[in-house]
């Protein structure tokens, strides 16, 4: 007779109730936002919807999905194109071109908006030249219009196709030999090998990355804007601030969130289908020798996006932050940048603890609970600044207000905006909006972490407080430099938050940029845009260290 042993189950440790409170509390600080936009929303009446319906609404919608269907286009042929060229085939340039595909991630859609208005605009360098050259006088002749839908579908299309191009080539990797070879013994040409077998397999992960895209479009505000683009990003700041329309930004940012919250959605979806889809087969792919025009097509292929998404705007920002005159040494510049490494800082600092006490919560406590609570956590990357910003104006607001009648009623003092008129909700807006890429980071770092490490630590006497601190976090620590270094930048880059947010008289280098832009002062506006830039490339430098590691 066999004997069967059972062990009781072990107490609840008390010692991890703190990063359960902790865990808690960050998850109803993402929602916080989300609850009060549909509350606002909700509360706004019939009238205010009738009217958005009747003058703007349909232009948004209209706007908002020519923009989605453009950049989808654009980055699915632009990063699935150049993921397979530099994954299966062999052309002059290839190893570096590999890498400085991901030069644009380090720009945003608007420094790229003001380069190119600059270069291409009527009174630009292209079109003067091109007037000198062919005696043509200003009506003589057509252009493209940069400051246009088209205008902002191309930038963000450039700096947006990395996503797909990083996820497709990891996609086209993981495959292996054996789909393409199949395919290819089946009498099947190399082009249309990979049409009916390498593309297939790696659609998911095209999917998702065009999502990615996708929900960075719908959040796009400082491009929109500068180029006149009426999408719902800059409907919510118009509504909110030029016609004090508080229901009515409501309003247009539920419709922005949902829409955000139905593309996260099927990227998780699609994301989880393209790990379905790897490790399809030993070997990798074997190099197509491109040579001729072949070769020289390739080599164009890869090079034009990385010249038109980083190469040239960079260029074009230095000629004109040469001539601006302004020093970013002046007593002025100096403040717009200690204000905006002093947000980034705290906001990184703050977003990766918070990452690291919701990851270590649901490794605490796994469950079905914790879990919840860190996909809660994940839920502010597809949310955009502009519906995060006016999601906590509106509780803080109402607040503020409510504790100074109170304090002038009891005490006749006034308290004024003590929470909406400071930095920290704007951290907050940070936090909600970026925790995800530190939560994935962390994620990243606890993968190592084999379990064996808190057991022995707990048989030591150790806590877990004292295992994170002692265990976790110096083997993790490359993964929470990194999570640092990516939520630093982002915030940096943040511009509709920040414009809603920013306490009086406390600019950054993003807004800077935007005002000088909008008072078409490209020359001023190219200085703190190239700071913006050249921060920007610390991450990306770090993924192009990793990826010619990984060949």
């Amino acid at each position: 007779m066999t004997r069967h042993w059972t062990f009781p189950r072990p107490r609840r440790d008390s010692s991890a109730l703190p990063f359960t409170a902790v865990g808690y509390a960050i998850a109803a600080l993402v929602l916080l936002p989300m609850l009060a936009v549909v509350l606002a929303a909700l509360g706004g009446n019939l009238d205010t919807l009738s009217h958005l319906w009747a003058t703007v609404l349909p232009r948004y919608i209209t706007t908002t999905m020519i923009l989605l269907v453009t950049v989808a286009t654009g980055t699915c042929l632009i990063g699935a194109g150049t993921a397979w060229l530099v994954t299966a085939c062999a052309f002059p340039g290839r190893r570096f071109l590999e890498v400085a595909l991901v030069l644009p991630l380090a720009f945003p859609a608007y420094v790229l908006a003001y380069a190119y208005t600059d270069l291409l605009d009527h009174p630009g360098a292209v079109q003067t030249a091109l007037r000198a050259v062919m005696g043509w006088g200003p009506r003589d002749y057509w252009f493209p219009e940069i400051r246009s839908t088209g205008g902002a579908a191309a930038m963000l299309t450039l700096v947006l196709y990395p996503y797909v191009y990083l996820l497709a080539r990891a996609a086209f990797l993981s495959q292996g030999a054996r789909p393409f070879n199949i395919a290819r013994t089946l009498g099947l040409g190399p082009v249309r090998a990979f049409l009916r077998a390498a593309l297939p397999l790696a659609r998911p992960s095209i999917a998702a990355g065009v999502l990615l895209a996708c929900m960075e479009t719908l959040a796009d505000y400082g491009t929109a804007s500068y180029f006149g683009v009426q999408t719902f990003a800059t409907g919510i700041y118009q509504s909110w601030f030029s016609m004090a329309d508080r229901a009515g930004a409501a309003q247009l940012a539920l419709g922005l969130l949902t829409a955000a919250l139905l593309l996260a959605l099927l990227e998780r979806k699609t994301r989880g289908a393209a790990r379905f889809y790897s490790k399809s087969g030993p070997g990798a792919l074997p190099r197509i020798e491109l040579t001729g025009w072949r070769a020289l097509g390739a080599s164009l292929s890869c090079l034009v996006p990385t010249l038109l998404g980083a190469v040239v705007p960079a260029v074009t920002l230095a000629l004109m932050a040469h001539g601006s005159g302004q020093s970013l040494l002046s007593e002025r510049y100096l403040g717009f940048v200690s204000n905006s490494i002093t947000l980034a800082a705290i906001a990184a600092g703050l977003t990766v603890l918070a990452a690291i006490a919701l990851g270590y919560f649901a490794r605490l406590r796994p469950g079905r609970v914790s879990r919840s609570v860190l996909q809660i956590g994940r839920i502010g990357y597809a949310v955009p600044g502009g519906v995060i910003a006016v999601g906590l104006l509106v509780p803080f607001a109402a607040f503020d207000n409510a504790l100074d009648a109170f304090m002038e009623a009891r005490f006749d003092i006034s308290t004024g905006l003590l929470v909406t008129g400071s930095i920290w909700l704007m951290i907050a807006a940070y936090m909600i909006r970026f925790l995800a890429a530190a939560i994935g980071a962390y994620e990243g770092g606890q993968a190592a972490m084999n379990p064996n490490y808190d057991a022995a630590s707990r048989a030591l006497g150790k806590g877990p407080y004292l295992t994170l601190m002692r265990v976790h976090l110096p083997i993790m620590s490359p993964s929470l430099l990194t999570a640092l270094l990516i939520v630093f930048v982002d915030v940096m880059k943040e511009l509709p938050a920040t414009l809603i947010l920013r306490p009086f008289n406390y600019d950054t280098l993003a807004v800077q940029a935007h005002r000088l832009a909008a008072d078409e002062r490209l020359d001023g506006a190219a200085v703190p845009s190239l700071v913006i830039a050249a921060i920007g490339l610390l991450p990306v430098v770090l993924l192009i260290r990793r990826l010619g590691r990984n060949g």
